[in-house]
């Protein structure tokens, strides 16, 4: 049973009486202009003595510690009880019809498109584990960006992104299958490569692997360990399977499997250029009314993708630590050592701690990537009220 957490941040003066505008796309070239107050310095998290056997799995490191990350900090520790949780555009926005909550993602039907808002909540092991602060905001920003640079590898199905936590999109006949793309052998999920193969399964969705692979080891070459959805879990499936039980045709999974392995080729040379090493991720893909296949929800974020910072990956991993990441997995693992996440009905708090520290991952690898800074929201409208009508606006400008 899912754990589903309260709206931190439920609906305020809920406006709907709302105007349209004519260009309604929101723009992330902007940099932040609001000043945020410094409060106490946020202590550095480092590993110069952790090593990958120990018990308590705080994050490696601190990533950067100056002006800006403290700055940022305050901004993310002030923001903890004022997440974007829920959302109710269905009550808020007439043009909407019905509404889907996702893990991550509130889905709601507008006609002809999609109405993505992408919320803070923090999911693994199929199930919420917290609300991180912005995070809404830095995912659906990452995946953007991604959508603009990954163009001439496959469509995507973005219309128009009239806030920051939205994407508005075509609709589309989704695939049933998740492309899950691998570089190295790691994770600590069920379906991760690291726990199967540590179990001994050396042919893991179609993929034969040698023996004598440790923890964190590259590959000789990328593989594709696609999985389907079984009630509330990821079920791994291999090709001749997936064509088998009619989920997708030969040809569509063709097409599909060979953009998903350009587009993980294409992000590992981006991301080294940034100094990171994109370890795995996942894509899916749906097909439009006009036959065409589209890349769909998201691409590359640090909710799909698992980074590692790649000056001091040889070393850490020569040396039986674990890799500088910037990513979930230390949540994850945190999980894992104080509850059983997957059959607990009630999971603990996550530690302010480790919600702040994911939060500012999310948005230095956001800035990291894009060569950009994160423009931090305004706190004058409630978020809420500023998302429905920026999604009102949008609406009324495609009919």
């Amino acid at each position: 049973m899912a754990h589903h957490l309260p709206a931190l941040n439920p609906p305020r003066t809920l406006n709907t009486n709302l105007h349209s505008i004519s260009k309604p796309i929101f723009s992330f070239s902007q940099t932040a202009s609001r000043k945020i107050s410094k409060l106490k310095k946020y202590p550095s998290i480092t590993s110069s003595t952790m090593s990958s056997q120990q018990q308590n799995p705080l994050p490696h490191i601190a990533l950067t510690n100056n002006e800006h990350k403290e700055e940022v900090m305050n901004a993310i520790k002030s923001s903890i009880s004022n997440c974007l949780s829920e959302t109710h555009l269905d009550l808020t926005v007439s043009a909407l019809r019905s509404k889907i909550r996702g893990k991550v993602r509130d889905i709601y039907d507008g006609g002809d498109y999609l109405v993505m808002v992408t919320t803070d909540r923090q999911s693994a092991f199929d199930r919420i584990l917290a609300s991180i602060p912005f995070k809404g905001q830095v995912l659906n920003e990452t995946s953007l960006w991604w959508f603009n640079k990954t163009q001439h590898i496959t469509p995507n199905a973005v219309v128009s992104v009239p806030d920051r936590n939205v994407t508005i999109a075509r609709k589309c006949s989704v695939f049933p299958v998740e492309f899950v793309v691998r570089g190295y052998v790691t994770g600590s999920t069920d379906t991760s490569l690291w726990t199967v193969y540590n179990k001994g399964v050396r042919n893991y969705c179609g993929n034969s692997l040698p023996d004598g692979l440790v923890k964190n080891q590259k590959l000789q070459e990328n593989i594709l360990t696609p999985t389907t959805k079984a009630a509330d879990h990821d079920v791994p499936v291999t090709p001749d399977e997936i064509v088998q039980l009619g989920l997708m045709t030969q040809a569509d999974y063709d097409e599909v499997s060979r953009k998903a392995t350009s587009l993980f080729e294409f992000g590992q040379r981006v991301a080294l250029d940034h100094g990171l090493i994109l370890v795995d991720t996942k894509y899916e893909f749906g097909k439009g009314v006009d036959g065409k296949i589209y890349l769909i929800d998201e691409v590359h974020t640090p909710d799909s993708s698992r980074y590692w910072i790649a000056h001091s990956y040889q070393e850490r991993f020569q040396s039986g630590l674990e890799p500088e990441n910037i990513d979930k997995e230390f949540l994850r693992l945190w999980f894992k050592n104080h509850c059983n996440p997957y059959e607990d009905e009630v999971l603990p708090d996550a530690p302010e701690e480790l919600v702040s520290e994911l939060a500012w991952r999310y948005i230095f690898l956001f800035e990291t990537i894009t060569n950009s800074r994160f423009e931090m929201p305004g706190t004058k409208e409630p978020v809420h009220d500023r998302i429905s009508r920026n999604v009102s606006q949008a609406l009324s400008s495609l009919q």
